[in-house]
């Protein structure tokens, strides 16, 4: 699953800048509509398309690796638990 990183963009670039950065400024200046940006935020493995990605990779001044990270399901579960500790 795409797990994506936003908040903690969002949070290290609002410690950077030394002020507030809030999803209505992400979807001002990015042109990314606000629900589309909060279901980024809250809903691992959402999906959205390159264009939107491209987007905030200019905002965030990032790479595509940089805002988003691979977890791979198969070896852990949602208690962080690997599954073939669990099959055991």
């Amino acid at each position: 699953m795409i797990r994506f990183r936003l908040a903690e963009l969002t949070a290290d670039k609002a410690f950077r800048e030394r002020r507030v950065v809030s999803l209505s400024e992400i979807a001002d200046t990015t042109g990314v509509h606000r629900a589309t940006l909060s279901k980024i935020a809250n809903h691992p493995g959402a999906n959205i398309g390159t264009d939107i990605v491209d987007k905030l990779c200019r905002f965030f001044g990032c790479q595509p690796g940089e805002l988003m990270t691979f977890v791979d399901e198969s070896i852990t579960d949602h208690q962080g638990t690997q599954n073939s500790e669990r099959e055991e």
